[in-house]
């Protein structure tokens, strides 16, 4: 099985190193291609208005002057030589879940695989306190993945669907099992912009630097990682709203 590994936290992200690990129980043929430097929060961009540039690092590791949908871009049509069984992104520091899947990189790599047609699973590792850094511990990850992906890889997926896994902020022994649960939503009428001034006077912002509070619906991503389990959600690329479709006709006959 030929995998390709992605992420958004780049090339030299601990994560990274994590997935690989991970990936290796399951195959030897593991290709990277990921972003130079950290592109958190870029969701699905896609690079434009300037060149993207290629680097190797090695035989089967390169990194991109882009986006984590340029490195996937990148990775299928410049770096693997064919189409790859499998695409993983990750394992990102940090939650990627509910509604804030719309900005993660890491989610959005993943879609770029599915678009592609190669069943796609992006992977994150919550952490409990703001502010570690590289110091975010792992742990759950490391001793959870393989048992995530094993039965991930044996269940049927309709085209243009991945698959969300979020690691709770735990230590691996008091992780209670795995849930396949749906997506919750935040509550945005909360939210945080803190201001600062740079040397020279000039204000400055910074976003999303506390943290978001939520309802606690039941069967959501949320729930899950709040009592303690892995969550695994799959999500359709199909934005459509079925159910309005008719109504929304209706107005235009």
């Amino acid at each position: 099985m030929r995998i390709l590994l992605t992420n958004d936290d780049g090339i030299r992200a601990p994560g990274l190193k994590v997935l690989e690990d991970i990936a290796r129980q399951f195959s030897d043929d593991i290709w990277i291609c990921a972003p130079d430097e950290e592109q958190s929060g870029m969701g699905h961009a896609l690079t434009l208005t300037r060149p993207v540039r290629l680097r190797q690092h090695d035989e089967r590791r390169f990194s991109v002057t882009g986006t984590p949908t340029d490195a996937v871009t990148m990775g299928l049509r410049r770096v693997v030589p064919g189409p790859p069984d499998l695409i993983l992104s990750g394992v990102n520091r940090g939650a990627n879940l509910a509604d804030d899947i719309t900005y993660s990189g890491t989610v959005s790599a993943a879609i770029e695989g599915a678009l592609a047609g190669i069943r796609s699973i992006a992977l994150s590792q919550v952490y409990a306190k703001e502010a570690m850094g590289d110091d975010v511990p792992f742990g759950a990850a490391i001793e959870w993945g393989a048992r995530v992906l094993g039965p991930l890889l044996e269940t049927p997926l309709p085209k243009r669907t991945l698959v969300n896994v979020n690691f709770p902020p735990i230590a691996a022994d008091q992780v209670k099992g795995i849930r396949a649960v749906r997506q919750g939503f935040h509550d945005y009428s909360r939210g945080t912009v803190v201001e600062g001034r740079d040397p020279r006077g000039f204000k400055y912002y910074w976003f999303g630097l506390e943290a978001i509070e939520h309802t606690l619906d039941h069967g959501t991503d949320l729930e899950a990682i709040d009592e303690g389990y892995v969550s695994v959600t799959p999500l359709q690329l199909d934005l459509t709203h079925h159910s309005s479709l008719s109504a929304m006709a209706d107005r235009f006959i």
